[in-house]
């Protein structure tokens, strides 16, 4: 059984187009068009195409983030012309049409640019504008253009003058204890942490891998009784921060490799960054209690 989609108008009486089919849709387009400039705006059919088409094509504004009636208005723009009226399946025509305008639609609202710049592939190819404030990190912390690598990487002669008694690894850290109980972490907690990440670093030879894999460690962290945040913030500082573009900063060499290449307590004391960091994150302070 099919449902008749064609009503009678009471304006005028007459049988009112059944625009929900192609043949109808094509008709109704027609006869507005031979009607003269003013017809959509004083036709009540028309009016009804224009709510049925803000109905038809909801989903797809709303897919691209825009209303229903800026859909409506696009296929507005595709019905008034002659490929729409003369088309074999003028729906067809009207929906890939107006699917091209919402995605062009939402491709400029992310340009900052007109929806026809938007249509074309020179400008299109770009990514979204986004604001600086809107990135977690720095820009100076992973764009290209402000990368420096130290090319003398390793080479400890380049650094500050050796000390008279060559550090060992031994006094590294006991240095790193020292560093953190100074900056308010208890003596056993602080020893034990270090000593455990020691050993771990130990064990696989690599900074990076130590840390990733005390990082997952959640057995030790319940062991040494860390909450979860003052541990993530020990293994970044004692093992560096693990990003390739940091690696011959001081954030990226670890306080562990900076005494080992000659740098002093004294000096590491003057980092204020490192310095607020440990000590927001000193397990007792309500910053460092965190999520357990």
């Amino acid at each position: 059984m099919t449902h008749d989609t064609t009503t009678t108008h009471p304006a005028n009486g007459r049988a009112a187009e059944d625009y929900r089919t192609s043949d109808g849709l094509r008709a109704l387009l027609n006869r507005l068009h031979a009607a003269g400039k003013h017809a959509w705006e004083h036709d009540p059919v028309a009016a009804e195409l224009m709510q049925f088409a803000a109905e038809k094509y909801a989903a797809l504004a709303t897919k691209h983030r825009l209303d229903p009636w800026e859909a409506a208005s696009a296929a507005f723009d595709v019905m008034r012309t002659k490929s729409a009226r003369t088309a074999e399946d003028p729906w067809a025509v009207v929906t890939h049409a107006v699917r091209i305008t919402c995605i062009a639609e939402e491709r400029g609202q992310g340009l900052l640019c007109s929806t026809h710049q938007a249509r074309r592939p020179r400008y299109s190819v770009f990514h979204d504008a986004e604001r600086l404030s809107d990135r977690e990190n720095v820009l100076s912390d992973y764009h290209p253009a402000f990368q420096v690598r130290d090319a003398h990487l390793g080479d400890t002669a380049a650094d500050e003058p050796s000390r008279s008694d060559a550090t060992t690894a031994a006094a590294a850290v006991e240095d790193a204890i020292t560093l953190l109980t100074l900056l308010g972490w208890q003596i056993g907690t602080a020893r034990a942490c270090v000593e455990h990440v020691c050993a771990a670093l130990t064990r696989v030879g690599n900074r990076h891998t130590a840390y990733e894999t005390l990082r997952r460690d959640k057995h030790a962290r319940a062991l040494l009784d860390l909450p979860a945040r003052s541990w993530a913030v020990l293994l970044r500082a004692l093992l560096g921060t693990p990003q390739a573009e940091l690696a011959a900063t001081a954030a990226g060499r670890g306080v562990l490799l900076r005494l080992l290449i000659g740098e002093t307590l004294p000096l590491l004391l003057r980092d204020d960054d490192l310095v607020l960091t440990l000590s927001l994150a000193a397990p007792g302070t309500k910053a460092g209690r965190g999520a357990r």
